[in-house]
């Protein structure tokens, strides 16, 4: 079959780069976690365009109301393919749509006119995962069919999709005809959903099976046992050891559901790439299982014929719930591509893995291509000068993505970038002691400065990037439990002190849903930001679960804890103080037990009842102090002494704990131990004195089977004066934002 030529619709000229002015209204607060710089038309080794505008072309005379789901490949000819969906009528999933590609010659500089791939004449036919196979030059595409419908609706539950195949052997020119693949790939059990990549598959370069080429899948099981959810997930390789003449299935990792309909797991929307052993890493976007997480992987290493083990969610790779592109840029650094905010799909973000995908970066030490709303992604290497076994330059890769002011669905965007353009590796953030048994230092972000505080020393936080952020470890969700959280704070002291206003009412209330298309980070002004005060936030943002603490404006003290119980939607309960803006110490204790959510301020304290279920589900998890999880409101103000117990204290232990220690560095903990009662040292999860901060330390973020990692060792140590010690040895490592990435 010849590909059909789209001719455009008359449009404005491609766009080559971002203009800088489409940032000029952002401020710091802006951007994602620490504000990795975006990326710029003036940037070295950067530059970007449109590829695909959702209304300006399509067949005929006829624009495509979207263009979605990108999957990119270089051939063996070094020609880039750059393949959508193109969606008629409107963007829905299931809606009538045809698979697109457009054709680079030289690297993703300059592009062809839009062809059709494949047409959904009036059915959906998408969801590409295109793979090349190097030896013979064939490009394989893999896609996914079902119904279409006339109206933006789902496919209905459950959905009867089947996978197709068809095969180039000029370079993505022309094309085959579809070809069924449902007995090769797809079980008859595997009866509600379906899906391949999307994205690029990989053929293996190392090891035994070297040659074999390997795509991602998952689907669904559907009995009727659990209304419109299916009854069992599936992750899933195919493979192919011909060239892609046939396929077959290999590692296929199965999640039943529970019985209330919940996962533990639920990967889905594979990317794969391939360790220097051959061993295949799979890595998934997590599609709301009970575990922490919005990716999750598995690794096969018999070239993906089994998973050594089940998928694992990765709690602290922040991401919102959206598919993500893994690839190979060189040896010794691999790229992921996705959204970085961990409650929307926007700030896009390249994060690294200097060990194979098995710990990455951390949003601020990844690079933001663009602060705007941004969906799904694929990654390759579009021009590498050792291909053909040569040396020099480490090549340049290309980013296929969705993105838009607006809204992610309004484009997609192709970027070039340069290893130059990423940055070298970051060295080790300072850190800050944790004396909760078994924890590790936390990270210091931005750059907190020591203050006397109210119990030893204290950090005072900028209101613009400093921020605290402890390494993820298996002890730190609280889940269902009682729990107590208590800190020292102090509000930037101002001209005048507000006198203190009637306690609010506290509420619980269902979490309310984000609006379908919310506003532009790019259109909002800096005056719209809500200008609270984070002082201590553990878990996800918006309607996922959390316990978070912060100043409003005015001065109020307010607690909350979202939490979600079997298949139910989240709840959120919210108790407030009086105002405490006055520039003071204040001590906040917000304790969770008996049936109730109790908030006190200096022994102030007001409660609402309880909700049931986890604090800790569903969504990625980090704990904070004073920055917000997607950096979008820091603290001005500074704190002392923070404490998480994973129980309720009694009054008479937070009594105890209100008590200052005094000047100098806090000693061991100061609450009795009653015989036969509680132990107040076993039940603590954290405790920052934050009357230290370590200049440079040597940091093992490989993190053990439980989730912990090592400890931190050979520190420059800042005394809560601001003092150096010697250091007595520096040695770099990753840094913020690795302690629970994946492992082989």
């Amino acid at each position: 079959m010849h590909v059909r030529t789209a001719p455009a619709v008359p449009r404005n000229p491609v766009r080559k780069a971002f203009a800088a002015a489409a940032l000029a209204g952002l401020t710091g607060s802006l951007f994602p976690l620490l504000a990795p710089l975006p990326a710029r038309a003036t940037d070295t080794g950067f530059e970007e365009q449109v590829l695909f505008r959702a209304g300006r072309e399509g067949p005929g005379t006829d624009a495509y109301a979207c263009f979605r789901i990108p999957a990119l490949v270089t051939t063996v000819r070094g020609t880039v393919l750059a393949f959508a969906e193109g969606r008629k009528g409107n963007c829905g999933d299931a809606t009538d749509i045809d698979v697109v590609v457009k054709r680079s010659a030289d690297g993703g500089r300059t592009w062809g006119p839009l062809e059709v791939v494949d047409e959904g004449r009036g059915d959906t036919h998408g969801n590409p995962a295109p793979v090349v196979d190097r030896r013979s030059g064939r490009i394989t595409l893999l896609t996914t069919y079902n119904r279409g419908r006339p109206d933006a609706g789902n496919c209905d539950v459950p959905c009867d999709r089947t996978p197709y195949v068809q095969y180039s052997g000029d370079d993505g020119a022309h094309w085959s005809e579809p070809e069924d693949l449902t007995r090769e790939l797809r079980p008859p059990g595997w009866n509600s959903w379906y899906a391949t990549g999307p994205g690029h598959g990989i053929q293996l370069a190392h090891g035994p099976h070297r040659g074999r080429l390997v795509v991602g899948l998952n689907a669904e099981s559907h009995d009727g046992t659990h209304g419109t959810r299916g009854h069992a997930n599936h992750a899933a390789l195919a493979l192919s050891d011909d060239g892609g003449a046939h396929w077959r299935l290999g590692a296929v990792d199965t999640h039943a559901a529970a019985p209330d309909g919940t996962y533990a797991q639920k990967p889905s929307e594979l990317t794969v790439a391939e360790r220097a052993d051959g061993t295949v890493y799979a890595g998934g976007r997590e599609q709301d299982g009970t575990e922490l997480g919005n990716r999750d992987f598995a690794v096969s290493p018999d070239g993906g014929a089994a998973f050594a083990g089940p998928f694992r969610a990765v709690p602290d790779l922040y991401t919102p719930m959206v598919q993500g592109s893994v690839a190979v840029l060189r040896p010794g650094r691999w790229l992921f591509a996705s959204p970085a905010d961990p409650d929307r799909r926007r700030s896009m973000t390249i994060r690294s893995s200097y060990d194979e995908g098995r710990t990455w970066e951390g949003v601020e030490q990844g690079r933001l291509v663009t602060a705007d709303w941004a969906g799904y992604s694929d990654m390759a290497v579009v021009e590498d000068s050792n291909r053909d076994g040569g040396g020099g330059d480490r090549g340049t890769a290309g980013l296929l993505y969705e993105a838009g002011r607006g809204n992610a669905r309004d484009e997609i965007r192709f970027a070039r970038f340069t290893e130059e353009w990423l940055g070298a590796r970051s060295g080790p953030p300072p850190t800050t002691p944790d004396r909760a048994p078994g924890a590790r230092d936390a990270y210091v972000l931005g750059g907190p400065h020591p203050v006397r505080g109210r119990s030893g020393g204290g950090l005072a936080f900028d209101g613009v990037d400093d921020a605290v952020r402890l390494p993820y470890r298996a002890s730190l969700p609280l889940g269902a439990r009682d729990f107590t959280a208590a800190l020292w704070f102090r509000s930037r002291p101002r001209s005048a002190t507000p006198r203190p206003a009637a306690p609010l009412p506290a509420t619980a209330r269902p979490a309310t849903p984000r609006p379908a298309t919310p506003r532009s980070p790019s259109t909002t002004t800096a005056a719209a930001v809500p200008p609270e005060q984070p002082l201590l936030w553990m878990g996800g943002m918006g309607g996922a679960p959390q316990v978070a603490l912060r100043v409003a404006p005015g001065g109020r003290v307010i607690g909350q804890v979202t939490a979600v119980a079997g298949a139910g939607p989240a709840r959120t309960a919210v108790v407030r103080s009086a105002a405490y803006g006055d520039g003071l110490w204040h001590r906040v204790v917000l304790r969770r037990g008996g049936g109730r959510i109790v908030l006190a301020v200096d022994g102030a304290a007001s409660s609402v009842p309880d909700v049931p279920g986890a604090v800790s589900r569903n969504s990625t998890f980090g704990v904070h102090l004073g920055q917000r999880p997607d950096g979008r409101s820091w603290l001005a103000g500074e704190l002392d002494d923070v404490r998480v117990y994973g129980r309720a204290l009694t009054d008479g232990e937070v009594a105890r704990l209100g008590r200052p220690d005094g000047p100098g560095k806090p000693g061991r903990l100061r609450l009795p131990v009653r015989p036969g009662g509680p132990d107040p040292a076993r039940d603590l999860l954290l405790w920052l004195p934050l009357d230290r901060i370590d200049r440079a330390a040597r940091v093992d973020l490989t993190p053990d089977q439980t989730g912990r990692t090592g400890r931190t060792d050979h520190t420059d140590r800042t005394d809560r004066t601001g003092r150096v010690q010697a250091a007595r040895e520096r040695d770099g490592a990753a840094g913020p934002g690795c302690g629970a990435a994946s492992r082989p």
